[in-house]
């Protein structure tokens, strides 16, 4: 959307440059990524992030008055968890980049959900590949890097010894995102610890460490807990409603509250409409709308032309979703002469004792099909996956 920065980029771009990106992560990481990355980087005007500004604020500010009764209908029954959180630490709202009926370029709302993403991954990348193309470095979107670290020190550590945080994830090892994992070991001194590995002694938690049992006292949590019932074979000591002495950063019922339950109480110009199945109005066409499974993750589920007997089909209506669909716009023009289509994450840590939560920085993802996901990129394009965009000056 920057002509000057897109053909600057396109000019210095090569395939060894795109090596060298990935060659300096996994350095740096330890392990290579296991998503793709995109060649290229996303470049947004002011305007534009003058518009996502306003929809953050916007929504943050209705977020927070959403009344605790509402906000406890979202929780499974069989999914809730004692001791939460006032509020959640992490925030990630993701809009589609789409143009309006006026022609003009808007973010319009996909989804949100208060649940930890790449946080340690952006940093990373943001550097490495402003490191690659030097003319980026001006365009840096986050606060500096030791600020940063600090600050999401703050957030996940607090005042504990590192030693007594983990990072808990089922199966780390297999998760397309170990390398945010390790690059979090890496900036925050804690361990990554598999949910089977977790030790219970009464209500405390402990994991093993060089043959010693080492107390859990705060839980930097990556386990999408609606997720655990359907892992075949998975035994552990300890289960998530269990009332036990940890801090849960963010508290697992969070999940469940901001996400896509929360969709139809917007409103906003960037946010369009949605309605719970049982509540979608006769005066609507069902063929504007998208059906998205309330608590279904990574694009799972989603429905982009449900019928009528698709609808009818649906047992437990009340946890689905129908979304008025967004189209988002090819803008963003590679190095063959084709455009590639992206969302954008807006990442928000949100300290306990600030009134709103802080942008940290945000991710992007490109594609050239109709979902906007890295899994479905199966498409053999360039200027697809995940990336970050830098915003006009």
């Amino acid at each position: 959307m920057i002509q000057k920065y897109r053909q600057q980029f396109n000019e210095e771009f090569s395939k060894e440059k795109y090596q060298l990106t990935q060659d300096k992560i996994r350095d740096n990481a330890g392990i290579e990524a296991g998503f793709r990355l995109s060649e290229s980087p996303i470049f947004l005007s002011k305007d534009f992030k003058n518009k996502l500004d306003d929809a953050c604020e916007t929504i943050v500010a209705q977020i927070k008055k959403i009344p605790e009764e509402v906000f406890a209908k979202a929780i499974p029954e069989n999914c809730k968890v004692p001791n939460d959180n006032a509020k959640p630490h992490f925030l990630a709202i993701d809009f589609g980049i789409c143009k309006n009926e006026a022609g003009e370029i808007v973010p319009q709302l996909i989804e949100l959900q208060a649940f930890p993403t790449l946080y340690a991954f952006q940093e990373e990348y943001e550097g490495v590949i402003s490191e690659v193309y030097p003319f980026l470095q001006d365009l840096r979107n986050s606060m500096p890097k030791p600020q940063y670290i600090q600050f999401l020190k703050d957030v996940i550590v607090g005042e504990e010894n590192p030693e007594n945080v983990i990072l808990l994830e089922i199966y780390p090892e297999k998760q397309k995102t170990a390398v945010d994992f390790a690059l979090t070991e890496k900036y925050l001194g804690i361990k990554t610890v598999c949910l089977t590995k977790v030790k219970k002694q009464g209500k405390k938690l402990f994991y093993e460490n060089e043959g010693k049992l080492i107390p859990i006292h705060r839980i930097y949590n990556r386990v999408i807990f609606d997720e655990i019932d359907n892992i075949p074979d998975l035994v552990t000591e300890f289960d998530f409603r269990e009332d036990v002495e940890v801090k849960w950063i963010t508290h697992p019922n969070w999940f469940f509250k901001i996400s896509k339950y929360i969709l139809p109480l917007l409103e906003h110009d960037s946010v369009p409409k949605s309605y719970f199945v049982p509540d979608f109005p006769a005066t609507e066409d069902l063929k504007n709308f998208v059906l998205k499974p309330l608590f279904s993750f990574a694009g799972s589920g989603v429905n982009l032309d449900p019928t009528q007997e698709t609808i009818d089909a649906i047992e437990d209506k009340e946890n689905f979703i129908l979304q008025r669909k967004v189209h988002y716009e090819p803008l963003f023009l590679d190095t063959n002469g084709e455009y590639s289509k992206a969302e954008i994450r807006m990442l928000f840590l949100w300290k306990e004792e600030d009134a709103t939560p802080t942008l940290m920085d945000n991710l992007v993802r490109m594609t050239k099909v109709a979902m906007v996901n890295v899994d479905f990129n199966k498409k053999d394009a360039i200027w697809i996956g995940s990336s970050i965009g830098f915003f006009e000056k």
